[in-house]
């Protein structure tokens, strides 16, 4: 409980990947006010064996379970349901969904909750998130996704992992790493799944 008595619940949020899972740790009042907020990832592009991936993701998992001994719900980015054109295949789909459902089931079993399932742009929508065509604003979905994250108040000062680019015409030049957009869209999924009110924080 908090100084007012009122009750916090642990909220897990979800990014899974096959290349890198992206988690977000949050607590929440009754009144949906966001009191702590712990993001990570887990990188998994370096392991070629799917066995591998779950081990990592279960070890990681177990790590984080030292945090969030009575963690409230599991909220986890639903997998593609349809073709992207031009980055999605119907073996992509599949390697995902699979990687998807054991996560899922190693998250259950680590934390002894059921996961919830939400639609990354239903999870958008509820959380006022107006993602523009690149096309038209030149700034990636990810990247949209990252700026509105970063601009809530509980999240100024958040220290975002970096890395120095080593070849190209920016060598040399420090830039946001990849990693958060995965971190993002966990915290994104976690918020939209506890009912933040963005009207109160």
């Amino acid at each position: 409980k908090t100084q007012d008595g009122l009750l916090v619940k642990t909220h897990l949020g979800l990014d899974i990947s096959t290349s890198c899972t992206g988690w977000s740790l949050i607590a929440v009042d009754d009144n949906q006010r966001v009191l702590n907020v712990k993001l990570g990832y887990i990188p998994l592009s370096k392991l070629k064996d799917p066995y591998d991936k779950a081990a990592a993701v279960r070890d990681s998992f177990d790590n984080l379970s030292n945090i969030a001994k009575e963690l409230d719900s599991i909220y986890i980015e639903e997998n593609l349901q349809a073709f992207r054109p031009g980055s999605s295949s119907a073996k992509t789909l599949v390697k995902l969904a699979r990687f998807n459902g054991v996560v899922s089931y190693i998250s259950e079993q680590i934390f002894f909750k059921k996961p919830e399932f939400l639609n990354v742009n239903h999870a958008r929508k509820s959380l006022g998130i107006k993602i523009q065509r690149e096309k038209v604003c030149g700034i990636s979905t990810k990247q949209q996704v990252l700026d509105w994250v970063a601009s809530l108040d509980f999240m100024e000062g958040y220290d975002w992992p970096v890395k120095t680019l080593k070849s190209g015409p920016r060598k040399g030049q420090e830039v946001v790493d990849p990693v958060c957009y995965d971190m993002a869209d966990a915290l994104v999924i976690a918020l939209a799944g506890s009912k933040y009110d963005l009207n109160i924080s």
